[in-house]
């Protein structure tokens, strides 16, 4: 928010006087200064988000005052428009002391370019691959994807990314040499593969890459006969507008993606997203209707799928772990923080950017809630986790953790962990 508003300051001291709170109760009931509050009040200086949100929370103003506070839109010009899954050519560019490139083109286009006298690797087959060979393909293809996704809980993107998308490349070419049972098993597969390296690219700070490689395993899914992706791809679309504290596009997005065709599970992780867009916008009421019915539809899932299940498996109980970071968002840092300690509490410590992720919220709230020296001690046990995995959504909380105890700078535990905590709150530039 960079701009003052005298709406908001108006409205934060007519429901402070009404709740019968001075300033200085306010003060102790939010953790920030009476100073500060004054002059958000007499509209000299624009209220942070979360200073907004624990107002809300504090004065019982049911997304009131988050409200007042002006959205931005989301940017879905960059979306990326569907396409056939056979209709561009994949090529990586792999360096030893730099970054590795990924680039989709169009067949005319490598031609155009000379890309076709590079070193290939092509299989000029005239007939159908044996079913021998696809079986084994299929079969070693959804053993190593366990692996991957296991992987991927302890090493940054950019080391699991080019084998990702190589195998993906992979098992869509084969899909067009085998029969038709198995070419749909191959594009299923594929496309969860592809739906994976969508959720890495969005790790490494790549919105537009990631929105593209969703619609890449919506475009596989439904080449092989699968339209459910597609609901699923709205979930992960609406992932990139709440790390963009975009609440309206957010739940928009989540409740397409609950239409009654789509199965239980797709429609309960649409429901978290839509509580977590309800919980940035401050309505606690439908954040937690929505997660209730995530609960129930989570509940009854039912699982005879021989593909790897969408969405995250690395929590136990994904709706409590998804209740204690929406309380965060409603400025109820207190109750998140007690409901993240039970969560984290189950989660497997080999499960690191699932650890680090929802840890660093956990500190968050602890630090919103006025607990400094606890705050500090959490985020340092997370650092070098942070390091490993090098996250774009969660150097976001991160960053938002850092503003928070920014206010405490001459507490002795911030001075000792701020200058590790500035540094990899600036890893990436979301």
């Amino acid at each position: 928010m960079s701009q003052p508003s005298t709406d908001f300051g108006e409205e934060l001291r007519k429901r402070r006087l009404e709740a019968g709170l001075s300033l200085t109760a306010l003060s102790g009931a939010v953790h920030y200064s009476k100073a500060q509050l004054s002059k958000v009040e007499r509209g000299i200086k624009a209220p942070s988000r979360d200073l907004v949100r624990l107002c809300d929370a504090a004065l019982g103003a049911d997304g009131a005052l988050t409200a007042l506070v002006t959205q931005v839109a989301a940017d879905t010009s960059d979306e990326p428009a569907p396409g056939r899954v056979d209709e561009e050519e994949w090529i990586m560019q792999l360096s030893p002391d730099g970054p590795n490139r990924f680039h989709p083109m169009g067949r005319r286009e490598v031609m155009s370019a000379g890309a076709a006298s590079l070193m290939t690797w092509r299989s000029d087959r005239t007939g159908p691959a044996s079913p021998a060979s696809a079986a084994g393909m299929l079969e070693a293809s959804r053993s190593l994807f366990t692996h991957y996704r296991r992987l991927g809980q302890t090493v940054e993107p950019g080391l699991l990314l080019p084998v990702l998308i190589a195998q993906t490349h992979t098992l869509r070419e084969l899909s067009a040499h085998t029969d038709t049972g198995t070419r749909r098993q191959l594009l299923a597969l594929g496309s969860r593969y592809a739906e994976y390296v969508g959720w890495l690219v969005q790790e490494t700070g790549d919105e537009h890459g990631a929105l593209w490689w969703t619609q890449r395993a919506v475009d596989m899914a439904a080449a092989g006969g699968d339209q459910t992706l597609a609901g699923y791809a709205l979930i992960r679309r609406a992932l990139v507008t709440l790390y963009r504290d975009d609440a309206e596009q957010t739940i928009a997005l989540a409740r397409r993606a609950q239409n009654g065709t789509l199965p239980p599970r797709i429609r309960g992780l649409a429901a978290q997203r839509e509580a977590q867009g309800h919980a940035l916008a401050g309505d606690l009421r439908a954040c937690l209707r929505a997660l209730e019915r995530a609960r129930t539809l989570l509940e009854h899932q039912e699982d005879g799928s021989d593909e790897p299940v969408i969405g995250t498996m690395h929590l136990p109980d994904p709706v409590s772990m998804v209740t204690g970071w929406c309380l965060v968002d409603l400025g109820r840092p207190r109750e998140a923080s007690e409901e993240l300690d039970r969560q984290l509490a189950l989660v497997s410590q080999d499960a690191v950017r699932t650890q680090v992720r929802y840890g660093v919220r956990r500190a968050l709230a602890y630090a919103s809630a006025g607990e400094i020296d606890h705050a500090c001690a959490l985020t340092t046990t997370l650092l070098d986790g942070v390091t490993a995995v090098r996250s774009s959504t969660v150097t976001t909380d991160l960053q938002r953790l850092a503003r928070v105890l920014a206010r405490y700078a001459d507490h002795p535990s911030v001075r000792r962990l701020g200058p590790r905590l500035g540094t990899l709150s600036h890893l990436f530039t979301p």
